[in-house]
């Protein structure tokens, strides 16, 4: 588990603090708690690339990203290239071919394009980055619960193309250097090879998203379309379930109970004052933060 963040390192406390000579230890020891409670703290789940293939090492502005990838240019993991090789029918970034069981209509395409451009772009999945142990990435998603919408329509859009596989993950005959369907398998139907839009949702890449019946809007589930002129919705989920993440038990050691705010953890100057303060602090005096502790 990551280490907690410090609420407020101490250069940044003492230059923006009033002069503090003069002042008893317990003045001091309040105004670096004040500070401290005042300050944000960066959440690791939040606003980050996986390590993976094609991913940024930390999301940034993009001038422009290509076609289905634009709404992310903004704030991206992915660069121009990615997002263009994103849209190729025999892409560049994993080698893999869509039209394995003859050609994908586009309709359905475009669903696997948004994927591809969520999947590579998105720097709001934090919250279900896996560890993996794999010779072209470090990290996954796993268990994105995605939009209601996304998933039905992406079910219906490709429910009477065809393909070979189940999981496309693995599995494949790659003895060409693409992907290839496995000898003796059939090409049949999306809709006989997943018969509900929970089963491609979940099934085709190995768990990478999980079907819900919330709706987009609801802040719930991360949506692959949205319009970026009303902002990125995905934002907000992200935040919601990384405060859902660190407020379970394995991790409510580590939190406060309120979404956006992290553990106030004080320095070690703070600490060193700290039994001086206690003599000189009037009974009664404040902790760290609204729900932090109190000096007993």
């Amino acid at each position: 588990m990551a280490k907690p963040f410090l609420c407020c390192p101490l250069s940044a406390q003492l230059h923006h603090l009033p002069d503090l000579a003069g002042m008893g230890a317990g003045q001091v020891l309040l105004v670096l708690l004040a500070a401290c409670a005042a300050t944000p703290a960066k959440d690791p789940l939040l606003n980050i690339c996986m390590d993976a293939k094609h991913h940024k090492t930390k999301p940034g502005p993009e001038g422009t990203l290509h076609d289905q990838c634009a709404p992310w240019k903004d704030n991206a993991c992915c660069t121009a290239n990615t997002s263009s090789e994103a849209h190729k029918d025999q892409s560049n970034l994993y080698n893999f071919n869509w039209n394995h069981c003859g050609l994908m209509p586009p309709k359905c395409k475009r669903h696997f394009i948004q994927d591809t451009c969520l999947y590579e772009c998105s720097p709001n999945l934090g919250p279900w980055i896996d560890q993996v142990d794999s010779s072209w990435r470090r990290e996954r998603i796993l268990h994105v619960p995605l939009c209601k919408e996304d998933c039905e329509e992406w079910w219906e859009d490709c429910k009477d193309f065809v393909t070979c596989k189940e999981n496309w993950h693995k599995g494949w005959n790659w003895a060409t250097g693409t992907n290839r369907c496995p000898w003796g398998s059939m090409c049949r139907p999306f809709s006989h090879v997943f018969p509900r839009p929970k089963d491609l949702c979940e099934k085709i890449w190995s768990n990478s998203y999980k079907y819900t019946t919330e709706h987009r809007g609801s802040g719930r589930c991360i949506q692959m379309w949205f319009d970026p002129a009303q902002g990125n919705p995905n934002v907000v989920v992200a935040k919601y379930y990384a405060w859902k993440k660190r407020t379970s038990p394995s991790h409510v050691e580590n939190v406060t109970p309120e979404t956006g705010k992290a553990v106030c953890a004080l320095p070690w100057p703070v600490l060193v004052l700290l039994p001086l303060a206690l003599a000189v602090v009037p009974a009664g005096a404040g902790g760290c933060g609204s729900h932090g502790w109190g000096l007993l």
